[in-house]
C-alpha cells in the first residue's frame, strides 16, 4: 500500500535528483523508495544483487570446471 511522504530538502539536491531520475527514467518517488528500501535492507542483513552483478551472471561459461576440487585443493596447499 502506498503512502505519501513530506520531504524537506536542500532546492539544488531536489534539482539534481530530478535530473537524475530524468536520465535513467525513472520517478522521483520510485528513486527514493529503492534508495531507502536499499538501505533499510543493509541494516537488516539482506542484501539483493545489484542489477549490474545481475546482469553478469552467465557472462562467462566454464566447461567442465569442478570449484569443489580447486576449493580443496587451496585449502591443501594453504594448510599443508
Amino acid at each position: 500500500m502506498d503512502s505519501k511522504l513530506t520531504l524537506k530538502l536542500n532546492a539544488s539536491v531536489i534539482q539534481q535528483a530530478k535530473q537524475y531520475a530524468k536520465e535513467n527514467n525513472i520517478s522521483l518517488s520510485r528513486l527514493i523508495e529503492s534508495y531507502l528500501q536499499a538501505v533499510t535492507l543493509k541494516k537488516k542483513g539482506n542484501s539483493k544483487i545489484s542489477p549490474l552483478v545481475e546482469s553478469l551472471t552467465g557472462v562467462i561459461e566454464l566447461e567442465n570446471y569442478n570449484y569443489k576440487t580447486d576449493y580443496t585443493d587451496f585449502l591443501s596447499k594453504k594448510y599443508l
